[in-house]
């Protein structure tokens, strides 16, 4: 091989390696031009990304650790109700509404990871479903607080001001999306970066081989807590995205359920990709909105497609599209 076949190589690889990244972005910068025609509508984009982002948040433990959670409706509750009561009792703030959200999802992300870190397997994913019911029956019982059963209403998102300039989001229409896809965009660019770091790499080491990776000095634990903590992070803030697509938060986003969609979607668009649980989100939140128009028992029929999925494309919808593009 000469020496000027291997730079054309590396130059075609970096090329398809840009192009599906560039398409992905491309669709989702035009989403408001193209969606109606096909029958879609903005709001239900605005949830695609949404429960895209918890999805990517949960594939950095599920994915890129190796680590299964079966409670991140938790953090995506808790970053819902922590949007609502900033808007609801404090003060009138998109920002500041986002910044809530962030922070009681991550604090208490933090503290259930520091207690679950020592545990491996089944244990630690059935603590984190213990932890979520907790965080759900606390909503649900709270009547003064989260408004129980009912919910925490009483709340809109807020116009964001630049200076002179006011961008109106309250519409659930393009402004609002775009919102929402600038939020997506600046949470996956951080989580990028990441899992290009020694960091990231490390996530992906323990994925791969746990024990080896502690005979090299990398305290596991530890970082399967750094882990928990930064993907509660991104679903706390799908979470807050999500209480002000509604404007509302009740206490079903806490529930073991959401948690089950969230983890649905990962696998189903490819746990080990980046992009497979944005795939997977915008097939789940697409069919459920087309089926349970038609159908109270959507579900079994979500049922089914997962079920076909995993049987005959195991690496994910997004994990068989790469394996075809290399063949």
């Amino acid at each position: 091989m000469s020496e000027t076949t291997i730079p054309a190589m590396a130059d075609r690889t970096q090329q398809r390696n840009w192009l599906p990244l560039a398409a992905i972005w491309l669709v989702l910068i035009t989403v408001p031009i193209w969606l109606p025609y096909v029958g879609g509508y903005n709001a239900l984009a605005s949830r695609v990304l949404v429960f895209g982002l918890a999805a990517m948040g949960l594939n950095l433990l599920l994915g890129f650790t190796g680590t299964m959670s079966f409670g991140h409706a938790a953090y995506f509750g808790l970053g819902a109700y922590g949007a609502g009561f900033v808007l609801r009792y404090w003060i009138h703030s998109t920002p500041l509404a986002m910044l809530a959200a962030i922070l009681l999802g991550t604090a208490a992300g933090a503290l259930f990871g520091a207690l679950m870190a020592k545990r491996t397997g089944i244990y630690f994913a059935m603590l984190t479903i213990a932890f979520a019911q907790i965080c759900y029956y606390v909503a649900y019982s709270w009547n003064s607080v989260t408004g129980g059963y009912d919910g925490l209403r009483g709340f809109q998102r807020a116009p964001l001001h630049f200076g002179p300039y006011i961008v109106n989001i309250r519409d659930n229409g393009v402004l609002f999306y775009y919102f929402v896809l600038a939020v997506f965009a600046i949470c996956t660019g951080l989580m990028a970066m990441l899992l290009r770091s020694p960091l990231g790499r490390s996530f992906i080491a323990i994925r791969e081989n746990p024990r080896r990776t502690r005979f090299l000095g990398i305290p596991v634990e530890r970082h399967v807590w750094i882990s928990f903590t930064i993907s509660a992070f991104f679903t706390s803030v799908a979470g807050g995205l999500y209480a002000l697509l509604n404007n509302f938060a009740d206490p079903t986003a806490l529930f073991y359920v959401i948690s089950g969609n969230i983890v649905i979607m990962a696998v189903m668009g490819g746990m080990r990709s980046f992009w497979g649980p944005l795939i997977g989100a915008a097939v789940f939140v697409t069919l459920q909105d087309y089926i349970s128009s038609m159908t109270v028992n959507w579900m079994s029929f979500i049922g089914m497609i997962f079920v076909a999925v995993v049987l005959f494309f195991p690496r994910g919808l997004l994990g068989f599209i790469g394996r075809r593009r290399r063949a």
